[in-house]
């Protein structure tokens, strides 16, 4: 087996194991943060300083986020799909048939 090969096996067990471990953990770093998010950690540091995710600072210099916090985060400001947007007129159409 060539080296580059050997390489490239390495580098997917190492995204393996750092993914394996962040299932794992409850109180996330600002780098845990970005692999889940799929984000830098600039992005990061940005979203809290405008205080638009969620963190804790308990010796006042490191920054921890709970791992629940952070996904209920990443699914907030949801969007409807099509079919549920229908439904929903079809009923409020109906409702207001019935009240009119």
């Amino acid at each position: 087996m060539n080296n580059d090969y050997l390489e490239s096996i390495e580098a997917k067990l190492n995204r393996i194991e750092k993914h394996t471990l962040l299932s794992a953990k409850r109180a996330l770093t600002v780098e845990d943060v970005a692999l889940l998010a799929g984000i830098t950690k600039r992005s990061v540091y940005r979203l809290t300083n405008s205080n638009r995710i969620p963190y804790y600072r308990p010796n006042g210099k490191e920054i921890y986020f709970d791992r629940e916090e952070v996904e209920k985060w990443l699914l907030s400001n949801r969007h409807a799909t099509d079919k549920e947007l229908s439904s929903l007129a079809v009923t409020k159409s109906v409702t207001q048939q019935w009240k009119g």
